[in-house]
């Protein structure tokens, strides 16, 4: 985050504590005139705003503030204009069109490899191939993201393949990298977290190597504290840098949360080529996208 978003976020953060601080009204109070006014805001959320340890960036916690600027009576845009651009999506600080992240920069990247024993990762071709996975992104009530989890099968190009390298990026660098855990078939090993960029590499270790041809199943869950739960931008997606056979991509809202359109989208890494279509929603107050021979490329969902 460069100087001029931190200096404006702490502005932001002093004027609404000090307009708390003038109205008398305690955060609890606050929260229930917002959800009176039919703004559903934490009281989690409207303290870390005040500290500046979070600031109000989806366009639903944008308008909360235009709601709380009458509330706590300041000149309209008084709070509003204090607050910077919204960060771009990971720690790249790059946005291709369509809104996924480009990949990250090989310096961000390399020296985390390395700290893992991979560094030539980026350049070898890997034994282990990706053949399957499923991802099931649980949106929480917020509207952040609460947890991934992802179950993934893999085939060896070579005898005695042991280990696969996650790599993953947190859409809120501020908020904090997610516990991995794992849940079956494979422990972690090594393991590296950049903290200013929101992004871990880690080592997942097979609970037995698998051979020329053969298949391994791993599950394992990225776990996010909260609330207020980190940004996700109202979109979850992978970026495949290698062919996967099948990509099953789910996301699941917080009951009576699930919004009104969902889309599907994908973006061919190799032409540049966008495409999009609608999604329905299923009576689990969540939806579905799946893909095959995928990649190189990016493959997500995104909702209004």
């Amino acid at each position: 985050m460069g100087d001029d978003q931190e200096s404006g976020r702490t502005e932001f953060a002093i004027q609404l504590r000090a307009a708390i601080a003038t109205s008398g009204l305690s955060l609890d109070r606050i929260q229930a005139r917002l959800r009176a006014r039919g703004v559903v805001v934490s009281v989690t959320a409207l303290s870390y705003w005040q500290s500046g340890k979070r600031q109000p960036e989806r366009q639903s916690s944008l308008s909360a503030v235009r709601t709380l600027e009458e509330i706590l009576d300041v000149p309209a845009g008084a709070l509003l204009g204090l607050l910077p651009p919204p960060r771009p999506r990971g720690g790249a600080g790059r946005r291709q069109a369509g809104g996924e992240p480009m990949s990250f920069p090989r310096e961000v990247l390399q020296p985390l490899l390395e700290k893992v024993g991979a560094p030539h990762a980026l350049d070898r071709r890997q034994p282990l191939k990706m053949v399957g996975l499923h991802d099931l992104c649980e949106i929480a009530a917020d509207g952040g993201q609460r947890a991934v989890t992802a179950r993934a099968v893999f085939q060896a190009a070579a005898d005695g393949q042991d280990r696969w390298l996650l790599v993953y990026t947190q859409d809120d660098p501020a908020a904090g990298v997610p516990e991995l855990h794992t849940v079956r078939n494979c422990r972690v090993g090594r393991a590296e977290i950049d903290e200013s960029h929101g992004l871990l590499v880690a080592e997942l270790l097979f609970d037995q190597p698998i051979n020329r041809g053969e298949t391994h199943l791993i599950e394992y869950t990225l776990t996010n504290s909260g609330p207020p739960f980190p940004e996700c931008r109202n979109t979850h997606y992978r970026e495949f840098r290698r062919p996967v056979r099948e990509y099953l991509l789910e996301v699941r809202f917080a009951r009576g949360t699930a919004p009104e359109h969902c889309w599907q989208y994908s973006r061919n890494g190799a032409t540049g080529t966008l495409a999009r279509r609608p999604l329905k929603l299923d009576g689990e107050d969540g939806v579905h996208a799946v893909t095959f021979d995928f990649g190189p490329g990016v493959f997500g969902i995104d909702w209004d």
